[in-house]
């Protein structure tokens, strides 16, 4: 894996510099996802349990289960997304030194973002198949970054 930028001095032919950037490891991955998860716990506390619990309370309304999951969908695409297409980076990313990127080393785009986001549901719904097919693939991806051409790579440490 190979990010190409140019150097300072902005010449194109001689200031190509190549910078090896090193795939991220299964451990770090999964790790990464554990804390991520605790962090939407408290994402969707706010954003989806405190209105419904409004709208129970306040005015005994109850939304249908289809509406429910929708509003979980909507809520985590706009977090994932947003994160991904902004920085590379989710907070839990940030902390473990993660990046999602492009398979060529360019940054995610909107578009390449919702796509990494729609593919990782039936890859985590699935039993976690797109997640098992780490152990399988040669550079040891989960099923949705090789399908959507992302990966996720390791940033390197502060000194």
């Amino acid at each position: 894996m190979t990010n190409e930028g140019v150097a300072e001095n902005g010449s194109d032919q001689d200031a190509r510099t190549r910078m090896v950037v090193e795939m991220a490891g299964l451990r770090r991955r999964l790790a990464s996802l554990v804390y991520e998860s605790l962090l939407l716990t408290g994402l969707l506390a706010l954003t989806f349990m405190v209105p419904y619990l409004i709208l129970g309370i306040g005015w005994n309304i109850t939304a249908p289960g289809w509406l429910l999951w929708v509003h979980v969908f909507v809520v985590l695409g706009a977090y994932f997304v947003w994160y991904w297409s902004r920085h590379g980076q989710t907070l839990a990313m940030q902390t473990w030194r993660l990046k999602v990127v492009r398979a060529d080393g360019r940054p995610l785009t909107s578009a390449t973002s919702w796509w990494r986001y729609l593919l990782s549901w039936p890859s985590v719904l699935c039993l976690g198949v797109g997640l098992l097919w780490a152990l399988v693939d040669r550079d040891r991806q989960f099923l949705h970054d090789r399908l959507a051409g992302t990966c996720v790579v390791l940033l390197p440490g502060k000194r």
